[in-house]
């Protein structure tokens, strides 16, 4: 197996599923035909047994070894991700990008992603759809707690000098109140947030 086989594997393991079109922007953007290069990889993979494939959507989606129902309702949350991931990677590759982090036990925040990206730690909630106002104040709760608690403190990517704790950013449709929340919290899409970056660095 080559070494852009493996990449493939790994990713697929990362985000759970992948598109064809998520694996060639990828994978092959260095070569003449990314579409039809992704397609050879795919098939040798498949025919390996080394991921499966589902053809019940729209697009094919192909899937690690081991992985989430073919036909979970979570496949277009974690193609979101993966869109997400695309769209940031256009303007600056993340030094670290996690899907779903573990930080730690019941009642504690569940962000989507853990990323560094522009020498800044981001804790990202990716929403297809709008929540209540309800919804998102526990979601918000829990990731107060978690500040409050101090637990993050000790997580191995802090720098020794000076602990941070992640903004908090929220992707996707609705504005929601963050009023007295003791961390930043950015709302809105990738071309929103360079924006604002912009203007205060």
């Amino acid at each position: 197996m080559i070494t852009r086989d493996k990449a493939i594997i790994d990713d697929l393991e990362r985000f759970r599923c992948l598109t064809r079109d998520d694996i060639a922007e990828l994978h092959f953007t260095n070569v003449k035909n990314p579409i039809n290069e992704a397609n050879k990889a795919l098939l040798r993979l498949r025919r390996m047994g080394h991921i499966g494939v589902s053809k019940e959507h729209r697009k094919y989606l192909y899937f690690p070894d081991r992985s989430i129902k073919k036909d979970s309702s979570k496949i277009g949350h974690f193609l979101a991700i993966a869109s997400f991931y695309r769209e940031i990677r256009t303007h600056d590759t993340p030094y670290r990008f996690e899907v779903e982090p573990k930080l730690g036990g019941k009642g504690l925040p569940e962000p989507d992603i853990f990323m560094i990206w522009k020498k800044t730690a981001f804790y990202v909630e990716v929403q297809n759809s709008v929540f209540s106002a309800k919804v998102m104040q526990a979601k918000l709760l829990r990731y107060e707690a978690f500040y409050t608690g101090g637990e993050w403190q000790r997580a191995e990517w802090q720098p020794k000098d000076k602990k941070v704790f992640p903004v908090v950013w929220i992707v996707g449709k609705g504005k929601y109140d963050t009023k007295g929340i003791s961390f930043r919290v950015l709302q809105g899409g990738v071309n929103d947030i360079l924006a604002l970056y912009q203007k205060t660095n």
